[in-house]
């Protein structure tokens, strides 16, 4: 009877492949939603018709799909001239969109305590469950947890949960994306259990080779009778080894929480670093007899922080400048969506980049996000807000602070105060009230919620010059800094002098530069203490401010702009692409952090009676490329960047100039252009040191495709990116544009869920199987299936040889 109950369900439409996985305590709850863009009347009812409602898996981003009656010039895939956030949100779309899904308690739940938990949603929501709203949310990087328990039906009944998002007016100054961006969980625990954000685990001291931990966890009692319970507590090494156990017998009234607190101590520790991220396991288990009520585990790093003016940051006790950047939320051709492995692959190009700090600009990230900066040592300055009471939109959250915001950083400071990446708070960026009495009672309230849930960090923030308002004279910043520990200065390296001169005991860092001033930055990290890092604007591309790092040919008389409006949607300033390839900027860079000795890029030339602007946060447009076709006899601007006091040129073997490096690290050079070989080389002391070569490629023949993964799990989650290149016949990438190319997929288990390329304004290019190469290159990212199974990507364009790729999914 009951397997033919569960056969009519599925008749039904209701997806029940979840519902057998509901065994354990945290499940994913993102497979078989359904989902209708636009208004929905009495979507929220139990007995809404959804069946024409389109299926989906999250994540999801409507704002990255293609948009309904395209129209050249006017709506271009997810791009629309009528988009209300225009070249902030890079010319998307939002408006309100529903989502339904239904579950059935399995029989061995009945009884138990069910939760829901979302983490972000963009931007207002609400949720209903079986017809009965139970939450609403207005800011939509918040996580957000439901119990759900009373408006669940029995089990063996079928459940529906509705939620509403709301993306409505200029809310955004970057691309937000819109919808249940990332994951949803269906947690599960007794009655009596242990609160996943009541517990907090941190070092206290590293001394003699031996680590004190501290631990508070809160324990709950939904009873109807008082309890009796034994709290166990285990630190797991991260080889999975016991090294400390502790155990407590309490007592819980009906309906009362209770917080119990333990001493701790590892023997030997494994400290965890950006080089070294060691992590142990957290596990606690709540018995009442000898029943297990529930357990929890966590993982954690043993380390140490320090902030002082006399030696900057110390991790573990050891001084080390951040090397940072900002990023922003979205994962490019992804938009918005979550997936753990795009969050993963971020931190990994990042990391690969030499940076060892980010930014989480402006807002909090995904749980992923900082589960990935955990594991491969990435230091984080986890950021809430953008604004406060004053406003940067129209509908932005200064509409909300009012009523929202103590509870926003609650939800933030609780999730993520077990990271052993976080090492600062930060409750604002270039808010508009900070140098006036109202804004530094807002930061003193900010921080006391802060330092309700956690005394371990630091708080801080991005502080930016401020004009009075006839923009004749900079204000004092002396309101903005009283209720700072540490100081983050965006674009202000000129004043870190006279600001430590008239605030000795303010520890800094530049929390936003510009890649052109970078030299200058980082200059100023090195020679003084107090100055503990600087963080570029941006690490990577993304998605909206659109082309803010736009460099343009012009006529002399024409001035650029901060921001640019159709058809650009990408801002153009990081120092990777869209599809995380280093740009010339990133390898000056390497230079300055001392990651490599020399580089050499040519500037792109440029058309008689034109010039190049470049704004404010862009980069000369340069390649790492000797290949310019047509231009033989020509000259061309070579830059040498390196710490070398000299430096040489050779073009095919032969020495044609040799120069001083300025204070920015760069010597340029004329070159007239003939193809071959370009060498630069380093010089001490007259003696050539270390060499970079730039070669002319060849024609392209053929496409190639590399794979960042071919092996994927069949859980519908991993991803694998495939990057595309023209290459000439000995395998180097010709970067030359313009080819359109072809994308194609076949087999029976994966999908291709996103596809183009890095340019910043080729709207026809994004989203779609026939973009057109930039720089050479595009890309195509696939989802994995759920079941074992292969899926062959394959890509052609005229006149190039085709290849193809094959992914499993086990």
């Amino acid at each position: 009877m009951k397997k033919l109950h569960y056969l009519l369900l599925l008749l039904l439409g209701v997806s029940l492949q979840l519902q057998a996985k509901v065994t354990d305590r945290k499940t994913l709850f993102d497979e078989g939603w359904r989902f209708h863009l636009g208004k929905a009347a009495n979507a929220e009812s139990v007995t809404y018709d959804d069946a024409s409602w389109r299926m989906i898996d999250l994540p999801h981003d409507w704002s990255i799909e293609p948009l309904e009656n395209q129209e050249p010039d006017k709506v271009v895939g997810p791009f629309s001239r009528e988009s209300a956030g225009g070249f902030a949100t890079g010319q998307t779309v939002g408006g309100e969109g529903w989502y339904r899904k239904s579950f059935i308690l399995a029989p061995e739940d009945a009884g138990k305590r069910h939760e829901l938990y979302f983490e972000g949603v963009y931007n207002q929501s609400e949720v209903w469950v079986n017809g009965q709203k139970v939450h609403e949310n207005v800011y939509g990087y918040t996580s957000f947890r439901i119990d759900i328990t009373p408006y669940c039906k029995s089990a063996g009944q079928t459940n529906v949960v509705a939620v509403k998002a709301v993306n409505e007016g200029k809310n955004s100054r970057w691309y937000a994306g819109s919808g249940i961006y990332r994951h949803v969980w269906l947690i599960r625990t007794s009655m009596s259990h242990i609160e996943d954000w009541g517990t907090f685990i941190r070092t206290t001291s590293i001394a003699n080779d031996a680590a004190d931990i501290a631990l508070t966890t809160r324990l709950v009692n939904q009873e109807a009778t008082e309890g009796k319970y034994a709290v166990r507590i285990a630190l797991l090494s991260p080889k999975g080894k016991a090294v400390s156990k502790a155990e407590k017998d309490i007592r819980i009234a009906a309906g009362d929480t209770l917080e119990a607190d333990f001493a701790l101590q590892v023997s030997h520790p494994m400290l965890w670093s950006v080089d070294t991220p060691n992590l142990y396991t957290l596990r606690i288990s709540l018995w009442k007899g000898d029943n297990k009520q529930d357990e929890y585990t966590c993982p954690f790093g043993i380390r140490t922080l320090n902030f002082s003016v006399e030696k900057g940051f110390e991790l573990n006790g050891v001084p080390m400048k951040l090397k940072g950047g900002c990023v922003h939320h979205d994962n490019g051709l992804l938009g918005a969506k979550a997936f753990d492995r795009a969050e993963e692959r971020k931190i990994e190009l990042l990391k690969q980049g030499g940076f060892n700090a980010v930014r989480t600009s402006h807002n909090p990230m995904s749980e992923s996000f900082l589960n990935v900066c955990d594991r491969l040592g990435m230091l984080v300055v986890n950021e809430a807000f953008d604004q406060w009471k004053v406003k940067k939109n129209p509908q932005d959250y200064h509409l909300y602070f009012e009523k929202w915001s103590a509870r926003d950083i609650r939800s933030l400071v609780l999730r993520d105060r077990n990271h052993p990446s976080v090492i600062m708070w930060s409750i604002g960026n270039e808010i508009r009230e900070r140098a006036y009495d109202s804004g530094e009672a807002i930061a003193a309230q900010l921080k006391k919620e802060v330092r309700k849930y956690d005394t371990t960090r630091p708080v801080t923030a991005g502080v930016n010059k401020q004009w009075d308002k006839g923009h004749t004279k900079m204000l004092s910043l002396e309101k903005a800094y009283r209720h700072l520990d540490v100081v983050g200065h965006n674009y202000m390296w000129r004043f870190y002098e006279d600001i430590h001169k008239e605030y000795p005991n303010q520890v800094m860092y530049g929390s936003e530069s510009v890649a052109t001033e970078a030299a200058q930055n980082w200059d100023k990290v090195e020679k003084h203490p107090y100055v503990m890092g600087d963080f570029i604007w941006t690490a990577m591309d993304y998605l909206g401010e659109s082309g803010l790092g736009n460099s343009l040919e012009i006529d002399p008389q024409e001035n650029v702009h901060q921001f640019m409006g159709w058809p650009w949607y990408n801002a153009w300033c990081g120092d990777l692409d869209l599809l995380g390839i280093k740009k010339p900027q990133s390898y000056y860079r390497d230079i300055l952090w001392h990651r490599r000795a020399i580089s050499m890029a040519v500037e792109a030339p440029i058309a008689e009676g034109k010039i190049r602007k470049v704004s404010f946060w862009g980069w000369p447009e340069e390649s790492l490329s000797w290949t310019f076709p047509g231009m033989e006899g020509k000259e061309l601007n070579v830059n040498i960047y390196t710490r070398a006091s000299r430096v040489r040129l050779y073009l095919n073997g032969e020495q044609i100039a040799e120069a001083e490096t300025n204070d920015l690290y760069k010597a340029t050079f004329k070159v007239t252009y003939q193809p071959g070989t370009l060498k630069a080389v380093a010089l001490d002391e007259g003696k050539e040191e270390e060499a970079v070569t730039l070669r002319t490629v060849g024609e392209p023949v053929a496409l190639r495709l590399v794979a960042d993964r071919t092996k994927l799990q069949a859980d519908g989650q991993d991803l694998s990116h495939i990057l595309i290149e023209q290459v000439d016949k000995d395998g180097n990438v010709v970067l030359t544009p313009g080819r359109k190319i072809e994308i194609s997929s076949e087999g029976d288990s994966g999908s291709i869920i996103g596809s183009g390329t890095a340019a910043p304004n080729d709207m026809p290019s994004f989203q779609t199987l026939t973009p057109t190469l930039f720089g050479g290159r595009a890309m195509v990212i696939v989802r994995a299936g759920k079941e074992k199974g292969k899926l062959t990507v394959r890509v052609k364009a005229d006149g190039l040889k085709s290849d193809a790729i094959t992914l499993k999914s086990k």
